[in-house]
């Protein structure tokens, strides 16, 4: 974050790619347990997926570092559809490139600029998954996270508080999707028997907002 020309805790290229690092290390870390949620409702392959990617990700940024928080966004997307397996790729692709292509070119953007471009993301997963809360997926966690963005925004909230709100939002959203049925993806197959899992994909995404959230209080500190 900077005291750019959008004023006082404006995104940058730099905030962005100090949460991609932090992101891919807790990926990295966190692996084994997103694969062990997914063995017994998918593939058991997320965490070794969104690892492969993450890491490619980050390596892509530091190659060629875009200068903007959009750009980080795209490049970081595009190459999670290229690397990443399964569904996982193109619905974190498509997060994160919508998300990037919303802020546009910019050099800073405000903290309500980003959160209705994180909303078009979601919005992009969601129509791109067929998927609505409630349904054990990802959306389950997201969706929740940028109503408690946007709230704790409009209310005055500075962006660490507000993202912390979003990284709790998400969190509980994740937690929640354990005793629903799933209606989306692999797990659907299973009917009954996908209730009482934590859904992998509503976990990693709890994973990286929790990232974000760090972020951002370390850049206030």
């Amino acid at each position: 974050m900077s005291e750019g020309p959008s004023g006082p805790a404006a995104i940058d290229a730099a905030f962005i790619r100090r949460w991609l690092a932090s992101a891919a290390s807790v990926i990295e870390r966190e692996a084994d347990r997103l694969t062990e949620l997914d063995s017994p409702i998918g593939d058991a392959d997320h965490g070794a997926n969104m690892r492969r990617g993450f890491i490619a990700a980050r390596t892509a940024v530091e190659k060629e570092p875009p200068d903007t928080p959009g750009g980080v966004l795209v490049l970081v997307g595009r190459q999670l559809i290229s690397t990443v397996g399964g569904a996982s790729g193109p619905l974190y692709g498509t997060l994160l490139r919508k998300t990037g292509k919303a802020l546009g070119e910019a050099e800073h953007v405000t903290p309500e600029q980003f959160a209705q471009a994180l909303r078009d993301g979601v919005d992009a997963v969601a129509t791109l998954g067929g998927a609505a809360p409630g349904d054990k997926t990802m959306v389950d966690a997201l969706a929740p996270a940028v109503e408690a963005l946007s709230f704790a925004l409009d209310k005055g909230a500075g962006l660490a508080e507000a993202l912390s709100a979003a990284a709790i939002a998400a969190d509980e959203g994740a937690t929640a999707t354990t005793p629903l049925v799933a209606r989306k993806g692999r797990a659907s197959y299973l009917g009954e028997r996908s209730a009482g899992h934590q859904d992998p994909g509503a976990t990693s995404s709890a994973l990286l907002l929790g990232v974000l959230a760090m972020t951002s209080r370390e850049g206030a500190e």
